[in-house]
This record gives structure tokens, C-alpha cells and sequence, in this order.
């Protein structure tokens, strides 16, 4: 198979190396930072191109978007226009402007596309979905999902002040911590915004959000509270869901999956595969991706899904924070996609 990426940053270096791992030996990128691209083609047999248009008429199998957040939608429709498949990173975009045009035309040439959400192949979060779809719990009631990380740390090679995670328009915490968002559809299906509350990242020298609170109604009747922050020191991804016979924890560093029972005490207990490392889900992204475009399947995040997120997370990030949201009861989730994105 022939793929190409656009964006050589962390990120797409990454699905450079992991593409090639399984198997994809004709790669091309597109990446304007001389430095960088340099870096790239010395270390990987790469086509590179400067422009799009050129590159698309490589006549890749496959695309993958890796570039700043806000060149994903006019970058995503350019390539659908061109009919290939593709994979986007999270989150679809910084903005719903666009985004009804991109779908209409996915639809209309049937493409195979996915949003990035690595998490979902975590075998943390993984094993929470299974366990909940098995009734392990019973009944589930409420659930806590948080992450919190410090995002000066995220790209040591980059000032992050400098980066798209800090701009005032297409940066912030709710955007780039989209995957708690993403897990708490995955996990319990169309949501509304009930209420969102957020605090501005001054500890590090930014205006934009740093850290929110944002609780969700489902139409499933779960109520889930996420907490989303890049302001803290330390590394934390965990979460809490509560059912009506038992309790199920996982904690990111503790690398298990607690589940308890109805007596309160711990029933069973999960361990991460030995020896598993982060990188793996990525791997694991990208496989499922692949075999999506070979057998012409639909993938477990399509755009029209990815969109629902979004549209969850720009409520969020734009509602008022004082007082609860007054909500008009319209849901959006997995199955209210067209209805809201058309």
C-alpha cells in the first residue's frame, strides 16, 4: 500500500514509523519545515512533497492527517474530493465551519475514514468497555473520567507557548483532551452538555483553557463528569464508573482495572498485558485503520462520529460557565450525527 502523511511532528512521525512497521513500504510526507523533513528523510526512506495537489496525485491508498489542528478540514476535503480513504488525527477540527461539506462528500464517494482515538486501543479503557457491555456492574448509574498532564512537557523540542495546543483560536485544553470525551460516548452513547465550567491556563502563561469541567446527560441515563486539564505537574489518566452492583476503577499508572462488587470489596482485578507499551495503541489504531480500507468496512470512529465529539466539546468550550445550562434536550451521540452535522 502506498500512505501519506501529512505533518512530520510528533505525532506524524509517529504513524510514519508505525505504518512502516506494519508493513506499509511506500510512504510519502508532507512537512514545511526544512529541519524536520530533513530529520524525516534521513532517517526513513521517504517521498516528500511540498504541496497537496502533487502529493495526491501519487495516488496514495490511504491518507493520514497529521497537521495542526486548524488545516484539518480543508486538508480532509481536498483528500475526500480526491476519493481516498482517511485517517485524521483528534480532534476533526477546531471549528464545525466546513465540516458539513466534508461529510456530505464521505458519504457521497462511501470513503473510509477515522478519527484518531488511540485510547479506545488501551487495554485499560478497552477492558471498562467490556466490562460494561458483559453487565459487570449492573445498571450503571454514574462514571468520572479525568486526565491531567503538564503541557510544557508535552513537546520538549518545541516552546509550547508556540504551539497550536496554545492558540486562542484552535488551541486549549477541551479540543486536545478530546479523548475523554471520545471514551464517555464509546462508553455510554449520546450525551448533551449539561453544564461546563473553565479556568484559564495562567499557571503556564496562556488565556486559553487550561482546565474544565464538563458534565454529561446521556440518553443512556448515565450521568458523567469529565475533568480535563494541562496545568497539573504530574501525569494522571483514570477513571470511575458506578453501577448499581458494583464499581469499576481504572488508573492509567497503576496499569489495572479494579472491579467491586456489590459487598463493596474488590471482586477482580485486571493487569495490563507484561510488557505492553503505549506505543501499542497506536499500532493497534493505525492496524484497524488499514484493514478497514482493504476490506472497505466502516471503522469503530468514522468522521460522522468524530464530528459528534466535536460538537460536544465546542458546547463546552463556549457555553457559560456560571449556573447550569439550561439544555434543550437535544442529544447529540453516535446516533444523532446527521441530524446535527448536516
Amino acid at each position: 500500500m502506498k500512505a501519506l502523511v501529512i505533518g512530520g511532528g510528533s505525532i506524524g512521525s509517529r504513524h510514519l514509523l508505525n505504518l512502516k512497521s506494519l508493513g506499509v513500504d511506500s510512504l510519502a510526507v508532507i512537512e514545511p519545515d526544512a529541519r524536520r523533513l530533513l530529520t524525516l528523510s534521513q532517517s526513513e526512506n521517504l517521498l516528500a512533497f511540498d504541496m497537496l495537489e502533487r502529493a495526491l496525485e501519487w495516488n496514495p491508498d490511504l491518507v493520514v492527517i497529521a497537521s495542526p489542528t486548524h488545516f484539518h478540514a480543508e486538508q480532509a476535503l481536498a483528500t475526500a474530493r480526491y476519493g481516498c480513504p482517511l485517517f485524521i488525527e483528534k480532534p476533526l477540527s477546531h471549528s464545525l465551519e466546513g465540516l458539513d461539506i466534508l461529510c456530505a462528500e464521505v458519504d457521497r464517494r462511501n470513503l473510509v475514514t477515522m478519527v484518531g482515538c488511540n485510547m479506545r486501543f488501551h487495554p485499560g479503557p478497552a477492558m471498562v468497555k467490556r466490562l460494561i457491555g458483559e453487565g459487570a456492574i449492573g445498571k450503571i448509574i454514574a462514571a468520572r473520567i479525568q486526565t491531567g498532564s503538564y503541557l510544557p512537557r508535552w513537546r520538549p523540542s518545541q516552546d509550547y507557548r508556540n504551539s497550536y495546543s496554545a492558540s486562542s483560536k484552535w488551541g486549549g485544553v477541551i479540543l486536545d483532551c478530546i479523548h475523554e470525551i471520545d471514551l464517555a460516548l464509546w462508553y455510554f452513547g449520546p450525551a448533551s452538555v449539561v453544564a461546563a465550567a473553565r479556568l484559564p491556563a495562567t499557571t503556564i502563561g496562556l488565556e486559553i483553557d487550561g482546565l474544565a469541567e464538563i458534565i454529561l446527560n446521556h440518553k443512556s441515563s448515565v450521568l458523567s463528569n469529565l475533568h480535563l486539564n494541562f496545568v497539573q505537574r504530574d501525569y494522571r489518566r483514570a477513571c470511575q464508573v458506578i453501577g448499581s452492583e458494583g464499581t469499576i476503577y481504572w488508573d492509567f499508572g497503576h496499569r489495572q482495572v479494579e472491579v467491586f462488587g456489590p459487598d463493596g470489596e474488590l471482586r477482580e482485578s485486571f493487569l495490563e498485558p507484561r510488557g505492553w507499551q503505549v506505543n501499542q495503541m497506536y499500532v493497534d489504531e493505525l492496524d484497524h485503520f488499514l484493514r478497514a480500507v482493504q476490506s472497505g468496512r466502516p471503522t469503530c470512529n468514522p468522521v460522522s462520529q468524530g464530528l459528534v465529539a466535536l460538537q460536544l466539546a465546542i458546547t463546552a468550550k463556549t457555553m457559560p460557565s456560571r449556573g447550569v445550562h439550561e439544555n434543550s434536550g437535544h442529544h447529540t451521540g453516535t446516533h444523532g450525527v446527521h441530524a446535527s452535522s448536516r
